[in-house]
C-alpha cells in the first residue's frame, strides 16, 4: 500500500509539474531588426505582447538596428549554434549561408504539419533562395526615395521638388542651400553609403538593368563594360557631391542616428531613406508638417519617379525551433500572428505587401499620406542592387566609398576590389 502511495504521489506530482509547465508556456528566442530606433518598434511590441498573452508564451527578443555589423553578428551566431528560434531577416543572398547550411525550415516542410502555414501570402511574392525552396514568410515591404524638410527648402526660397526633378536642378538646389547656411544631404558616407549608391547606379544607368552586376575576366580584371562604367560613374557622382562641400562635414565620421538627426533637426534639406523612416519621424518630429516625400533627382534614361523597393525581410524558423518538440508549434504560431493581416496592418503605411487581402492601414498622418502621394507618382520600381552582393562584397564597397571621397582609392579600384569579393 506505500509502495501504491507513494508511486500516486509521485505520479502526481509530475502532472502537476507538467500542468505548471504547460500553464507557464515556453520561451522562444527572436531576433529582429526592430531595435530601439526603429519607426515600427512600439507597433513589434504590441504584436508581441498580444503573442504572450494569448498563448501563454514568453518572447526573448534580442532585437537590434540592422547594419551591417548586426548582419554579420546573426551569420557568426549560426555559426556557432547560438541562432535564435525565429530571425527576422533579409531574404536575399545575406541568408544563403544559413540556408545552405540547413539551420532553416522550408516553408514546404512547416505547411506539411501546419497546413495553413503563410496561405494568407501570394506565394508568388515569397523569396526564393537558391536551392528553389522558400524559407522565409514576409513582411511589409519598402521602398526608398527622398524625404526632403520643407522648412530648410523654404528658408532657402525653395520649392519641394516634384516626380521631374534633374540631376542638374538638384545641383543648383544644392548650391543656394549651402549658400543659406545649411547642409544640402544628410547622409552618412561611414555607415550608410548604401542609399545614395543605388540611386547614382540607376542615374548612370537604367532602370531594366539595375541588377546587373560587374564581372571579372580569366585575370580577375574587371570587365570595362556598361555594367562596370555605371558603378563607376555613380562613385565618381558620389565624389562630386562630396567634392562640392554637399554632404555634412562630418560624413565619414557621422552615424546615421546623428545625420538623421541633423535632418530632423531643420539643419539639412534632403535625406535619402527608406519607408521605414516614416515611422520614425512620425513618433520624433517636433512637427510632421515640415517634412514630406519626394523624388531621388534623375539624370540620363532614368526620371526621378522611378524608386528602389520591394520586400527584402521576412521571418525564418530554424531547424533547432522545430526539431524541439517544446517549441516547434509556438514558433509557428509567433510567425503566423505577426504576419497576419490584422498584425501587418500596423506597420503598413505605404509600403509594399505579400497579403493575399491586402494592408488596410488606418488614419494617415500628413507624412504618411505624403508618401501614399509620391507613390502614387512611382513609375517604376527595382530591387536594390546590393542585395544581390555577398556580404564581404558588399562591405568591401561600401567601405571603399569613404576611400574614393578622399582620392585614396579610384572608382574602378573599389568596384574591382569589391566584386573580387562577389
Amino acid at each position: 500500500m506505500k509502495k501504491y502511495l507513494a508511486l500516486l504521489l509521485a505520479l502526481v506530482m509530475i502532472l502537476s509539474l507538467a500542468t505548471f509547465a504547460f500553464a507557464d508556456g515556453v520561451t522562444i528566442n527572436v531576433v529582429t531588426s526592430y531595435g530601439g530606433d526603429d519607426g515600427n518598434r512600439s507597433n513589434f511590441e504590441a504584436a508581441v505582447k498580444s503573442y504572450e498573452a494569448s498563448t501563454g508564451n514568453k518572447v526573448n527578443d534580442g532585437s537590434a538596428t540592422s547594419n551591417e555589423e548586426w548582419k554579420a553578428k546573426i551569420l557568426t551566431d549560426f555559426e556557432t549554434g547560438s541562432e535564435p528560434d525565429v530571425l527576422f531577416f533579409f531574404t536575399n543572398a545575406d541568408a544563403e549561408p544559413f540556408i545552405t547550411a540547413g539551420k532553416v525550415v522550408s516553408i514546404d516542410e512547416i505547411r506539411a504539419e501546419y497546413p495553413d502555414y503563410a496561405t494568407n501570402m501570394k506565394d508568388s511574392m515569397l523569396a526564393v533562395a537558391a536551392d528553389g525552396e522558400h524559407y522565409a514568410v514576409p513582411s511589409s515591404g519598402y521602398w526608398e526615395n527622398m524625404f526632403v524638410n520643407k522648412s530648410v527648402l523654404e528658408a532657402c526660397g525653395l520649392e519641394v521638388p516634384g516626380p521631374d526633378y534633374t540631376w542638374d536642378q538638384f545641383l543648383a538646389d544644392c548650391e543656394t542651400i549651402v549658400d543659406n547656411g545649411y547642409t544640402p544631404i544628410a547622409c552618412s558616407l561611414f555607415e550608410v553609403p548604401h542609399y545614395w549608391f543605388e540611386f547614382v547606379v540607376m542615374n548612370n544607368g537604367t532602370l531594366a538593368d539595375q541588377l546587373e552586376v560587374p564581372t571579372l575576366d580569366g585575370d580577375g580584371n574587371l570587365v570595362m563594360d556598361a555594367t562596370a562604367e555605371k558603378w563607376i560613374a555613380g562613385l565618381e557622382d558620389i565624389k562630386d557631391l562630396y567634392d562640392r562641400g554637399f554632404f555634412p562635414a562630418n560624413t565619414l565620421t557621422a552615424s546615421d542616428a546623428e545625420t538623421v538627426e541633423m535632418f530632423n533637426d531643420g539643419e539639412a534639406a534632403f535625406l535619402i531613406d527608406g519607408s521605414w523612416k516614416v515611422g520614425y519621424f512620425t513618433e520624433n518630429a517636433a512637427d510632421l508638417g515640415d517634412f514630406a516625400i519626394s523624388y531621388v533627382p534623375a539624370k540620363g534614361d532614368r526620371v526621378a519617379s522611378e524608386a528602389i523597393g520591394g520586400i527584402s525581410m521576412g521571418y525564418f524558423i530554424t531547424r533547432k525551433a522545430w526539431d524541439d518538440p517544446a517549441k516547434r508549434e509556438a514558433a509557428v504560431e509567433f510567425v503566423s500572428q505577426l504576419t497576419s493581416d490584422e498584425v501587418l496592418s500596423t506597420f503598413v503605411t505605404t509600403e509594399v505587401t505579400a497579403l493575399v487581402n491586402g494592408a488596410k492601414p488606418e488614419g494617415l498622418n500628413e507624412l504618411q499620406q505624403s508618401a501614399a502621394d509620391a507613390n502614387a507618382n512611382i513609375t517604376g520600381i527595382s530591387g536594390a542592387v546590393q542585395d544581390t552582393l555577398t556580404a564581404e562584397a558588399r562591405g568591401d564597397l561600401f567601405a571603399n566609398i569613404q576611400n574614393v571621397v578622399t582620392d585614396k582609392m579610384t572608382a574602378e579600384e573599389a568596384v574591382q576590389s569589391a566584386i573580387a569579393l562577389n
